[in-house]
Formats: C-alpha cells, sequence, structure tokens
C-alpha cells in the first residue's frame, strides 16, 4: 500500500496550519512562530506540492515585506513548490470585529476590499490560480444587530468589486467561498454549501467564482461532507477542497484528514476520485497542543497518508466484483438513466400500470453494498 506521497498527488497545506502555535481561548502558544521558509522546505521534503497563505501568514510586518517575499521565492525555486492558493485575513484583526464586507461600519467594509486587493496582487504574483474568502466574521450574535438582506448586498457588492478587479488586472486567478455555519461568529453567512452556491448565482461573474468546502464546517452543521462536494462538483463549483478531521457537530475541531468521522472520509475520498476533481488536495488542519514540532511534522504527513491509503481502500472498493454485483442488485446505475426515455412524454408514463405493492415490497439492498464498503475500509477483504 503506497503511503509516500509526491507532488503528483497533488497535496497542498496553508501555512497557517503547520505554523499554528496551538492558541487557543483557554491557552496561549504552546510552540514557536514557525519561519514560512523553514515550512516550504519540509514540506517539500514530505512530498507536498503546494503551499498557501493568508497575506498576515506570509507578510506580517510592511517594514520586512521585501526582504521575506525574497526569501520566500527563492524557497519556492529550491524546493520546487508552488502558491496554488492565498487569502486574506479579515476575521482576526480587531477592526473586524463585526465582519469585513459585510460589516455595518462602511469604512471597515471598504478598508477590507483594500487589504483584499492587496493581496490579490500577490497571490496572482506568486502564481496562485484560486483566490479563497472565508467569512468568518460575516454575521451576528443577534436578530436586530444586522439587516440580513442587506449584508447578502453588500456581500455579493464585494465579490462583484474584487471579480471585475481580477478582470481589469488580466489575473489567472478564480475566488472560492469557504462556507461555515458558525465560530467565530454566533451565526456565519453563507453557513454551508447551498447557501454559498445561492449567492454565487446572484454575481455579475458568477462563472469566476466557485467553492471551497471543508470537512469540519459541513460536519459542525450535522451534514454530509461527500454528498455536499457531490452536489458542488454537479455544478461546476468545487474550485478547491480543505482537508480535515471533524467529530460530528461541535466545535471547529481541524483535525488531522483521517481523524474524527472515518467513514465519513473514506466517502469524501471515494466521491474526489470517481467524480473527477482535479484540482489541489488541501489540508486545512491545526497539529494539536500537545504536539512539539516533530509532532507537527507527524500530523502533517499523516494527514497525506491516510488520503492515499483510503484513496486505495475506495479503488479496491469499486474494482471488488462482489462490490459490482451489489451494485447492480442496489439498482445504483439505473439512477443514470433518464426516468422519461427518449420519445416518451408524462403522458406515457400516466398510462403505465404500476404494481405498487411490488415495487413497496422489493428491498434495495443497501446493507449487503454498505457492509462490503465497511470491510474494505476496515481491511478485512
Amino acid at each position: 500500500m503506497t503511503r509516500t506521497p509526491t507532488p503528483a498527488d497533488r497535496f497542498s497545506f496553508g501555512l497557517w496550519t503547520v505554523g499554528w502555535q496551538g492558541v487557543d481561548v483557554f491557552g496561549g502558544a504552546v510552540r514557536e512562530p514557525m519561519d514560512p521558509v523553514e515550512a516550504v522546505h519540509k514540506l517539500a521534503e514530505l512530498g507536498a506540492a503546494a503551499v498557501t497563505f493568508h497575506d498576515d501568514d506570509l507578510v506580517p510586518d510592511d517594514a520586512t515585506r521585501d526582504a521575506t517575499l525574497a526569501r520566500f521565492r527563492d524557497a519556492l525555486t529550491e524546493t520546487g513548490m508552488g502558491v496554488e492558493m492565498a487569502t486574506t485575513n479579515l476575521f482576526g484583526a480587531a477592526v473586524f470585529k463585526d465582519g469585513a464586507f459585510t460589516a455595518n461600519d462602511r469604512d471597515v467594509r471598504r478598508y477590507a476590499l483594500a487589504k483584499a486587493a492587496r493581496n490579490i496582487d500577490l497571490a496572482a504574483e506568486l502564481g496562485a490560480t484560486t483566490y479563497v474568502f472565508w467569512g468568518g466574521r460575516e454575521g451576528a450574535e443577534s436578530g436586530a444587530a444586522k439587516d440580513i438582506g442587506a449584508a447578502l448586498e453588500r456581500y455579493k457588492e464585494g465579490m462583484d468589486t474584487l471579480c471585475a478587479y481580477v478582470k481589469e488586472q488580466g489575473y489567472d486567478l478564480r475566488f472560492a467561498i469557504e462556507p461555515k455555519p458558525n465560530e467565530p461568529r454566533g451565526d456565519i453567512l453563507l453557513p454551508t454549501i447551498g447557501h454559498a452556491l445561492a449567492l454565487i448565482s446572484e454575481l455579475e461573474h458568477s462563472e469566476m467564482v466557485g467553492l471551497n468546502p471543508e470537512v469540519g464546517h459541513e460536519e459542525m452543521a450535522g451534514l454530509n461532507f461527500a454528498a455536499g462536494i457531490a452536489q458542488a462538483l454537479w455544478h461546476g463549483k468545487l474550485f478547491h477542497v480543505d482537508l480535515n478531521g471533524q467529530h460530528g457537530p461541535r466545535y471547529d475541531q481541524d483535525l488531522r484528514f483521517g481523524a474524527g468521522n472515518l467513514r465519513g472520509a473514506f466517502w469524501t475520498v471515494d466521491t474526489l476520485e470517481t467524480m473527477g476533481y482535479d484540482g489541489y488536495l488541501h489540508f486545512d488542519y491545526k497539529p494539536p497542543r500537545t504536539e512539539d514540532v516533530e509532532g507537527v511534522w507527524e500530523s502533517a504527513r499523516a494527514c497525506m497518508a491516510n488520503y492515499l491509503v483510503l484513496k486505495e481502500k475506495a479503488a479496491a472498493f469499486r474494482a471488488d466484483p462482489e462490490v459490482q454485483e451489489a451494485l447492480a442488485t442496489s439498482r445504483v446505475a439505473e439512477l443514470s438513466q433518464p426516468t422519461i426515455g427518449a420519445g416518451e412524454t408524462l403522458a406515457d408514463v400516466r398510462a403505465e400500470s404500476f404494481d405498487v405493492e411490488a415495487l413497496a415490497a422489493r428491498g434495495c439492498a443497501f446493507e449487503r453494498l454498505d457492509q462490503l464498503a465497511m470491510d474494505h475500509l476496515l481491511g478485512v477483504r
């Protein structure tokens, strides 16, 4: 079983993931800040293909911006790593306490657009082709505090403005919205894949905007991540994906991929591989506070290894003759057949005679099919 990643696997990591210092609401840092250059070299050594960044991850200080970017570019050249995605930190600073694109304060909204545009310039310069927006502060904790209709209009305005800017500059860049239901805001706008798809359909340049769903964010809402990304793929809107682990509807845990809901991880890999997703496989996770720097790299290594193992298991499941038989018994392929055939009309269907009792008595045989998947996941087939 192959567990050694290579750049051909298209794995990528955010600088904020391996560089997370272990800070949470109950405790401060447990690890020293990580030099982005160190992260690039070590991730390349582990087999990753690319890195991603928030503006503040890479250049937190304007006074050293040029020197920092020069060292970073040198590290990318030395390792062959790329920058595939970038994003803007529009949630950490105190100025964004009520949001960025949807803040009630108009000056804050204007500052957010300027901050995002500046980093879009850098992202394009470094070769990123996807730009993610996670609206972690776009929301509210009480009903009267936010006019939701107006907030969505401002969200649209922000995305329309930045899409137009990218087109004007001629950048090879498209945007991806990252949904999340709650935390840090009590209720975040665009909480799920479906909500984000609805907003995208209203944008002036909707063809430029897709999704960056995250495992933990959808599972926090009790939703099925594999089903969600399948719908995003069906719409042609899965521009990027964030892989991590989560134990159901609780706080955002950001576990390494495969930890938490292992069955969900299996079906996530199966969906990505069988439905033709060809983008980067991005890990957005946090090494636990319990780990020193060696533990950080162990967790990064495990994210990639777990994906590769699940990829092999999913492929073996699909190739298993007994699974093929079970799929046929469960009529899974029949769902791909149009309900009304070529040349038929609804009138033809209405004229047909159905044995409803016989149809009702017909079993679906899903339990056998599901157990075969479990057997492959558990390694007993």
